[in-house]
């Protein structure tokens, strides 16, 4: 083989690494942009303040060339540090490829400035906003006035970053505890007092016995041992 030979065969060779590596690329920056697009939705829809994020597309191989535009969509975006992706080629006989996405994210969240014990009421001098890689937190909070007053179902160390999951608005009927039965219905208020067969705090339905007919009846959390019928009624 002459060497005029052997330079066509090795231009043809990189020829074809080349056209891969060409149409590997907007792939690519096509899962990257989905990745993107799918991340600011997510980050505006948990409303967290001044959301950052850094993405590394991976691919097993490089795709081969395809004719039509490639199309992309997501399979799995519910862990940001391991988001699935898939190209399709449209292609008579085209390929289907998956991508995985690796993205660090960062936020201004919710944490904890001291050491607050499990269901003790979180204060507003006991919560600030700091930036923090949320990428494996799953529901960071990200307004602090939405945290106070709330109480951690947790001990939190200083520092902690709080979690919608993990908070929960303080109990205010204990069970076993006296509470203020109230109704009010046109202008008329009826009050009579019940001891709570249930625990809950502001809003939750908790079980009631009547301590002057004995009856056990459904009611609404409304206070610091005050509770209200679920429906408009007088109390009996």
């Amino acid at each position: 083989m002459n060497s005029f030979h052997k330079a066509t065969i090795v231009f043809l060779v990189y020829l074809a690494f080349a056209t891969v590596a060409d149409a590997a690329q907007p792939i690519s920056s096509q899962i990257e942009h989905a990745a993107r697009a799918q991340l600011e939705r997510q980050l505006a829809s948990a409303g967290l303040s001044e959301p950052r994020f850094e993405l590394d597309v991976v691919a097993a191989r490089p795709a081969p060339p395809c004719a039509q535009p490639v199309t992309v969509e997501a399979l799995d975006t519910r862990q940001s540090a391991r988001m699935r992706f898939v190209a399709r080629c449209p292609d008579p006989g085209g390929w289907r490829y998956e991508y995985l996405v690796r993205a660090k994210v960062s936020a201004l969240v919710a944490v904890a400035l001291v050491p607050v014990a499990a269901n003790e009421p979180l204060t507003n001098d006991a919560i600030a906003l700091e930036r923090r890689d949320i990428t494996n937190v799953p529901d960071p909070v990200g307004d602090a006035s939405l945290a106070a007053g709330q109480s951690s179902r947790r001990v939190l160390r200083a520092g902690d970053i709080l979690r919608s999951s993990q908070l929960a608005a303080p109990i205010l009927v204990k069970r076993g505890e006296q509470v203020v039965m109230l109704a009010r219905r046109e202008g008329i208020e009826v009050s009579t007092s019940g001891e709570a067969l249930d625990a809950g705090g502001r809003g939750a339905t908790v079980r009631v016995k009547n301590n002057a007919s004995g009856q056990v009846v459904r009611m609404r959390v409304t206070g610091v041992g005050t509770v209200e019928p679920l429906e408009a009624a007088v109390i009996r």
